[in-house]
């Protein structure tokens, strides 16, 4: 923590002297003014002249409702850091709260240290206000350029899940945390309020949670704001918090009365709820392990508090009607204009701003000191406080091979062990996220070295495996939580990764989007500097969920991500547990990216040693010579393509075939690892280059590329490629039940079977003259299926098989290859 902060100070409760209630009160109105001039006005922001139409924007945009009550919450946490030098982020679940937001950080200092064009004058002002929701200029939501935001709110629900991310492993950092009313009836938010069983009091931050109630969604009345008073604070008494309310009346004959005894009863108030969180923290510093009720502030004023009260004879402030623009027409009617210029006159702000345009000093010095103005902490620009992983040697964990699928092992298990290095060595900034899955993910050896972070009831150890009231992984059955918990450590400087089933990734696919979005932004804002990549391992995958059917089957989320920036994502699909390995060591590594990776989680061949696996993944995708038949100095007849473990399975099974059956037949084999070097250099930083492509693949001949998702996707990548005319893709195509294994994979003709007869379809000289071979193996087809449905398991000759170099050896017992092909999933 910076030397200008402390942690967790008590106070007396607030009453405050006039002083103090004039540089609140003057702080509010200023943050006020300035978010209604940043939605309304392109010019004389001072109103140094009478307002003209010519001074409204042609386009009016962004969102009032909201805003009040976040510049109030503002205003006050400054004064309260000010007294308590507490390091504090404010988080705003109302996103739409953009004006208000920005308003803040520029009355801080912060905007103008950060954009010296928008300058702390006249000038700067008039900027301030042009570029709000204007071309060329900001957004209206609490952006990425917005300083002190790592939440913009775009999409509502995932306000308490960042907070609490950026707590975990902060103990020193309070999380001021806005939750309008309207996300809260989200499904997402309405589970994160449980995230306060998964924190513990001595080892991490503080969440003040703050449900702001105004009363209204866009156009309908919110459901919290609906019912009786007793019913809610049973609500948050329920889900572990004590609640505290505070209400302003929605209409009052004496406004001005009405503000300052608001300002001196929430003051009271926020002075009460921050000293229990101080003593809730010296309980827990003091060996106090019982979970605490922690604060949370309910929060009730009018929407668009301090707005026009009527507009066109219909209440405006305190109906849905202020959601918005509440004067749509401020520039095509004299009516509108002049209601607006009585509303700016309102705050009064000739006794805010000094003859320049600035701040008067007397309320500008309600703002904290330097880092603990909360628009520049530097927790909410977490690349600040980065520091790398220490990462243990991942060739040390590497699996023996001494011959391709001579050994076998379980990928994500042998993962499972670095990564438990990894948690040692890194004991305060690395954690893994994943929805009760990390041991179904055989990633269970990390609870060698560490436990399960829990804080509700604990039952007797034989029951209560590898929970604590500290720990370094964190899983709660949303899959919400454990992305959003993600999101808000990173952001704020920290490492680690999300863990699931890769049918149910798809439930943060908007997630997903928003955060990749905002990498995309701040590559190109110069201030925020670069955080941690986002790293998901993905596994139960579609192929081998033969048992849960075909509901888990769906390998579409790396569609979903593909969509997004070339300069922010990255696909991998290590084909075994060499390669993921290597693989994940380069995403821990790596920053402002996210990084998808899929790997099987059973029993699988490994092909390649420690050494090959670094170069092949080094590379992202390559020629596995010893599982072609080439001739050198002659082109392949045919490419034979791969991408993810189990297709590389069935692939290199084809070309044993092939092999055996057509000796003559000149078989190229090629593995991708990186989905990314499909694609031209010029659309993906990882893609090739088009002769270095035409070069592996061929110009001319046919390519059959055994894909581990939908197959649209590997033609998307490569339309633009010489040969795409050659290339035939086999994958998932949304064939599945519960069946076998290899079973699952001839629903959708990827079988080694299928692959063959591609083969045979597609090399001009074979399609006569093997037509016995093609009959056979569609025969082989039906034999297998036969097989599964008479003994519910796969054909000896399938689940037994493993590469002719491992078969000389002998060192490969039937019963490890059949484990390849067979075991639980769960």
């Amino acid at each position: 923590m910076p030397a200008n902060m402390t942690a967790w100070n008590t106070a007396e409760i607030a009453d405050l002297d006039e002083q103090t209630l004039q540089r609140v009160d003057g702080w509010w109105r200023a943050a006020n003014y300035l978010s209604v001039g940043q939605i309304y006005l392109l010019r004389n922001p001072l109103l140094r002249t009478p307002l003209s139409a010519d001074d409204v924007k042609p386009r009016l945009l962004g969102h009032w409702g909201t805003t009040p009550g976040l510049n109030f919450l503002y205003a006050h946490l400054n004064r309260a850091i000010s007294q308590r030098r507490q390091s504090t982020i404010y988080l705003t679940g109302p996103g739409h709260g953009g004006p208000g937001l920005v308003a803040n950080s520029y009355l801080d200092g912060t905007y103008s240290e950060l954009y010296p064009d928008v300058s702390e004058d006249d000038e700067g002002l008039r900027r301030l206000f042009r570029q709000f929701s204007f071309p060329g200029g900001i957004p209206s939501h609490v952006a990425p350029e917005v300083p002190g935001s790592i939440h913009e709110g775009g999409e509502l629900g995932y306000a308490l899940s960042h907070a609490y991310g950026a707590a975990f492993d902060n103990p020193d950092l309070l999380v001021a945390t806005v939750i309008g009313d309207g996300e809260a009836e989200t499904g997402a938010l309405a589970t994160s309020w449980h995230s306060n069983k998964l924190t513990n009091p001595r080892a991490d931050g503080v969440v003040l949670p703050i449900l702001h109630l105004n009363g209204y969604k866009i156009a309908n009345p919110t459901v919290l704001a609906r019912i009786p008073e007793d019913e809610l604070r049973s609500l948050m008494i329920g889900y572990g918090h004590e609640p505290y309310f505070f209400e302003v009346p929605d209409d009052t004959a004496d406004p001005a009365a009405e503000h300052a005894a608001a300002h001196r009863r929430f003051a009271a108030l926020l002075d009460e709820v921050l000293n229990e969180i101080a003593a809730i923290k010296a309980r827990a510093a003091d060996g106090d392990e019982t979970r605490p009720r922690w604060p949370m502030i309910v929060f009730r004023t009018p929407k668009g508090w301090t707005g026009p009260a009527e507009i066109d004879g219909n209440k405006t402030t305190g109906s849905w009607r202020a959601h918005q623009v509440p004067l749509s027409s401020a520039r095509d009617t004299p009516e509108h204009l002049a209601v607006l210029a009585d509303w700016l006159a309102s705050y009064r702000p000739e006794e805010l701003f000094d003859d320049n345009g600035r701040l008067e000093a007397d309320i500008a010095a309600l703002a904290p000191p330097g880092r603990l103005r909360m628009s520049d902490n530097p927790h909410a620009n977490g690349g600040l406080l980065l520091r790398d992983l220490r990462l243990p040697d991942f060739r040390k964990f590497g699996v023996d091979v001494p011959a391709p699928g001579a050994t076998v092992a379980e990928a994500t298990r042998v993962l499972g062990e670095w990564l438990a290095e990894v948690v040692r060595l890194n004991p305060d900034n690395f954690r893994i996220f994943g929805p009760d899955e990390t041991a179904s993910n055989r990633l269970q050896s990390v609870y060698e070295t560490t436990d399960k972070q829990w804080n509700a009831e604990f039952y007797s150890p034989d029951v209560d495996e590898h929970l604590a009231r500290v720990g370094r992984v964190v899983e709660m059955l949303s899959e919400h939580q454990c992305q959003g918990w993600l999101e808000g450590y990173l952001l704020t400087g920290r490492h680690g990764l999300f863990n699931c089933y890769e049918a149910f990734i798809h439930i943060v696919d908007s997630m997903f989007n928003q955060h990749a979005k905002w990498l995309k932004v701040t590559n190109h804002i110069p201030w925020r500097r670069p955080i941690a990549s986002l790293n998901y391992l993905l596994s139960s995958h579609v192929w081998r969920q033969d048992h849960n059917g075909f509901s888990h089957q769906d390998p579409g989320f790396i569609d979903h991500v593909v969509n997004k920036s070339a300069n922010v994502v990255r696909v991998y699909l290590p084909p075994d547990a060499n390669t993921l390995l290597s693989t994940y060591d380069h995403c821990l590594r790596s920053r402002q990216y996210v990084n998808v990776v899929v790997a099987g989680k059973q029993p699988a061949p490994n092909f390649l040693t420690m050494e090959q696996a670094v170069a092949h993944c080094t590379r992202g995708l390559g020629i596995w010579e010893w599982a072609g038949s080439e001739q050198l100095g002659a082109d392949p007849d045919v490419v034979l393509a791969a991408a993810g473990d189990v297709p590389t399975l069935e692939a290199l099974a084809a070309a044993d075939i092939l092999r055996t059956r057509l000796p003559e037949l000149r078989v190229r084999f090629v593995n991708v690892v990186d989905l990314m070097r499909l694609q031209d250099s010029t659309e993906h930083p990882h893609g090739l280059p088009g002769r270095e492509f035409d070069q592996i693949f061929t110009r001319d001949r046919p390519i059959i590329f055994a894909y581990h998702g939908y197959p649209w996707l590997i033609h998307r990548l490569t339309y633009r490629r010489t040969g795409h005319p050659n290339l035939h893709v086999r994958g998932y195509k949304e064939e599945g039940t519960t069946t076998t294994p290899f079973d699952m994979v001839m629903l959708n003709d990827l079988d080694r079977y299928h692959l063959v007869m591609d083969v045979i379809d597609r090399v001009p000289s074979l399609q006569s003259t093997c037509a016995t071979l093609r009959q056979e193996m569609a025969d082989k087809r039906i034999a297998a299926r036969e097989y599964t449905r008479a003994h519910g398991d796969d054909i000896p000759e399938v689940r037994d098989w493993v590469w002719p170099d491992a078969r000389k050896l002998g060192t490969v017992a039937a019963g490890a290859a059949a484990s390849a092909t067979g075991g639980d999933n769960e």
